[in-house]
């Protein structure tokens, strides 16, 4: 359209009239006699405004999803949190089993031994006091530990106590170069002092040359005078070689000791010894040897001495 005289008229004309008609309606209300119209339009132009909100709507829902992605990031951390915790609990839980079955299978050995026995837990390794191999517990003079009294666990033998403090004591273990512990075979009664060899074997020095022994045989501690540092009839290992006598006055075997020394958790102090020697009574029963099975022999019928097929075998009637 040319910018006239004309087109300007009509444009000031058709904005006087839409100021009139929303002068004629705002004061009409619901009577107002613009609402048809305005119904019309809605029923012609609604159908095209809910089409338009229908396409905005994913833009909307993308910007909320924006919005609301980091309380999702939140829920999901605080899931990741609780599976983390739950996992933990769970590693605890097998840690308290695993505690529990040693105690157990510590409170039966000292049962069998009729030993009293304080428990406590290794809390540290290291040569504290300058031996190699020591381990400090989380017990001490105030539950009556005293300076060389055994240590004990579920398998055996672990070593005797050689410091104490308040609430702490180390323990020297068995398989120290400088621990020596007085040993009994099992059954024939051979006496000798077995010493530490760090990770290796215990060396047993019998003090018979001629003692007979053999690969498999086991050991307890003896006991010293008064039960200190050792009480009588503790599992210390099996003999795993033996070096032949050579006519010594003494003889050599080497045991593998039943605790492992690198895996200490729970252990025994004995505060209490026993009334009497239980001697071989500690010991585990020994596994029953497995019995042999019995041989079937088959032995071929040769075929000669088959009936052939069809033969008679008897008078027919």
């Amino acid at each position: 359209m040319r910018d006239t005289r004309e087109s300007r008229l009509l444009l000031v004309l058709l904005i006087a009239i839409a100021f009139a008609l929303i002068t004629v309606d705002i004061r009409g209300g619901e009577d107002s006699p613009v609402d048809g119209a305005r119904q019309a339009a809605a029923t012609v132009f609604g159908p095209v405004e809910d089409g338009m909100s229908s396409a905005v709507d994913p833009i909307g829902n993308a910007i909320g999803a924006v919005r609301d992605s980091g309380d999702r990031h939140d829920r999901i951390a605080e899931l990741e949190r609780q599976n983390a915790a739950l996992k933990a609990k769970l590693g605890s839980d097998d840690r308290n089993r695993s505690r529990v079955a040693q105690l157990d299978s510590m409170l039966k050995k000292a049962g069998a031994g009729q030993y009293g026995i304080k428990g406590a837990e290794v809390i540290g390794i290291g040569a504290a006091q300058g031996f190699s191999w020591t381990v400090t517990i989380d017990a001490g003079a105030r539950d009556g530990l005293k300076r060389d009294m055994t240590v004990l666990n579920g398998d055996g033998l672990v070593g005797r106590v050689t410091t104490v403090g308040p609430s702490t004591a180390t323990v020297l273990l068995a398989n120290d170069p400088d621990f020596t512990v007085g040993t009994r075979m099992e059954k024939t009664d051979e006496l000798g002092f077995a010493s530490g060899q760090g990770d290796r074997p215990l060396r047993v020095q019998l003090l018979n040359g001629k003692a007979k022994v053999k690969k498999g045989d086991r050991l307890v501690t003896f006991g010293s005078q008064a039960d200190k540092p050792f009480v009588p009839g503790v599992p210390v290992g099996e003999v795993v070689r033996v070096d032949p006598s050579g006519g010594d006055l003494t003889r050599n075997v080497f045991v593998r000791p039943y605790v492992g020394f690198t895996k200490l958790d729970v252990v025994g102090v004995v505060v209490e010894a026993p009334r009497e020697d239980p001697r071989d009574t500690v010991l585990p029963p020994k596994p029953a040897k497995p019995k042999p099975a019995p041989t079937v022999t088959v032995t071929a019928t040769p075929s000669g001495d088959a009936p052939a097929d069809g033969a008679d075998n008897g008078n027919e009637q």
